[in-house]
């Protein structure tokens, strides 16, 4: 290789090369160095002994340091059988929590406003408790009983009661016959709605309620309170074939009209 040939070597391997110095001359204390982009032509020629180019070793590369230190350092690798630090660990992303969804708000005109309404007292069965009724009452005096509709509407044809009507004065036609419907008894207040009675003969139980627990059969009772007049007896049917008890009702009603 000549000279020239030399020369030109060196140049490209500096245009290659550039910021690196790859060969310098002995003269290079006395003589500036060539431009990295000179011509070949102008390039100074090299002194010294030839330096073949299979025995040219080129530096490693400026930018292969700098793209090493931008590279992140590798981690610590755990030992065997050991979790890895939670310093180090790669968490996974955890799930958003949801929101539970908030009732949807009353709106302030369906919110109930003022005292809310008191509950009416329950109303007690027996006034509630209906009648039927049979004849005028002129005289205040009232039959009470409780038969079915059959039986009731045949009772003024009833021997046994008019033999005792006529024994204390009175008629059929003077007085009401009242079937009480139901079991309980009928209330006083709504009887007087309808009939205007001072006397009361009941045949049977409970069938008065002022005089549910304040009297006894065959005993007359007066309620001043109420202006009323009570006499409690068994049923017709059962009066009717005992003599027995014709004689405790006759001595009841004795002090009860004929006093």
């Amino acid at each position: 290789m000549t000279e020239d040939e030399q020369s030109g070597t060196l140049a490209f391997l500096q245009n290659f090369y550039t910021g690196v110095t790859l060969y310098m001359p002995r003269e290079a204390d006395e003589q500036p160095a060539p431009a990295a982009h000179a011509a070949p032509a102008e390039a100074a020629p090299a002194a010294g002994p030839e330096v073949p180019p299979a025995t040219v070793v080129a530096p490693p590369i400026a930018a292969a340091p700098a793209r090493a230190a931008a590279m992140p350092a590798p981690g610590p690798t755990p030992l065997p059988g050991k979790l890895p630090s939670l310093a180090t660990a790669q968490l996974p992303p955890q799930p958003a929590p949801v929101a539970s969804a908030a009732p949807a708000a009353t709106p302030a005109s369906a919110l109930p406003t003022g005292n809310p309404p008191a509950s009416a007292p329950p109303v007690a069965p027996y006034l509630l408790t209906t009648f039927t009724t049979l004849g005028d009452n002129p005289r205040g005096v009232v039959l009470l009983v409780r038969l079915p509709p059959e039986q009731f509407r045949k009772l003024p044809r009833n021997v046994f009661l008019n033999k005792l009507l006529q024994a204390i004065n009175l008629v059929m036609a003077d007085v009401v016959l009242v079937n009480v419907e139901g079991p309980y008894p009928v209330a006083l207040q709504n009887l007087r709605k309808e009939i205007a009675a001072t006397h009361i003969l009941a045949f049977g139980r409970n069938l008065l309620d002022v005089a549910v627990r304040t009297t006894q059969i065959y005993e007359p009772v007066q309620f001043p309170s109420v202006d009323l007049a009570y006499l409690a007896g068994a049923e017709v049917e059962m009066i009717e074939y005992d003599v027995s008890l014709k004689k405790r009702l006759w001595a009841g009603l004795q002090r009860m009209f004929l006093h």
